[in-house]
């Protein structure tokens, strides 16, 4: 694909919407297709490369942190792309030896983030990736994991945002998304 644009009404046109799931009110954006889907699987990684290169030319990039669950979809062929590691971000309990946490808020309580010990070396620049930035509370928690450790976050790339939550006004770097999300429900 040759430009943003292309990319972005590709990847638009493999989202489904599910209305009241997982409970009622709830329109849920389904990205698994675009992973069923090898071209649009290849222009969403285009894209965010694309964006990077544009945005850090000639900037070393040396950790994509992908969040659980999600995040790993498509942020490991990421930092292959860019020559970059990956380190996940797990859900508590879920990663061996020592690890730093941070929680956070999400609609129906609390949950807890962990990251190992020894994943990101001081001074590394980082970004974050994940599938949607709603209310931004995990991609928040994952940036704290990263400072912790003496990481640079440079920014937080998600595939799609849910502007109507303002989730990107609790992140402290820039944030980019290929793709707006649904408005507000009434």
């Amino acid at each position: 694909m040759s430009s943003i644009t292309e990319i972005q009404e590709l990847l638009k046109s493999q989202l489904r919407q599910y209305p009241n799931f997982p409970s009622e009110g709830i329109l849920f954006e389904d990205i698994l297709p675009i992973f069923r889907n090898p071209k649009a699987f290849q222009a969403l990684v285009d894209g965010l490369k694309m964006h990077i290169e544009a945005t850090f030319p000639g900037k070393k990039i040396d950790v994509i942190v992908g969040l659980d669950a999600r995040g790993f979809l498509f942020g490991p062929t990421l930092a292959l792309s860019i020559g970059a590691a990956f380190v996940p971000v797990r859900k508590q309990g879920k990663q061996p030896g020592n690890c730093i946490s941070a929680e956070y808020m999400k609609e129906y309580g609390k949950d807890v983030f962990e990251m190992q010990d020894d994943a990101i070396k001081q001074g590394q620049t980082v970004l974050i990736v994940d599938d949607i930035i709603a209310t931004g509370g995990s991609a928040k928690a994952a940036g704290e994991l990263v400072l912790k450790l003496g990481g640079e976050i440079l920014e937080y790339l998600f595939l799609l945002e849910l502007d109507f939550l303002h989730g990107r006004d609790s992140l402290t770097a820039p944030v980019y998304t290929l793709l707006s999300g649904q408005p507000e429900s009434s």
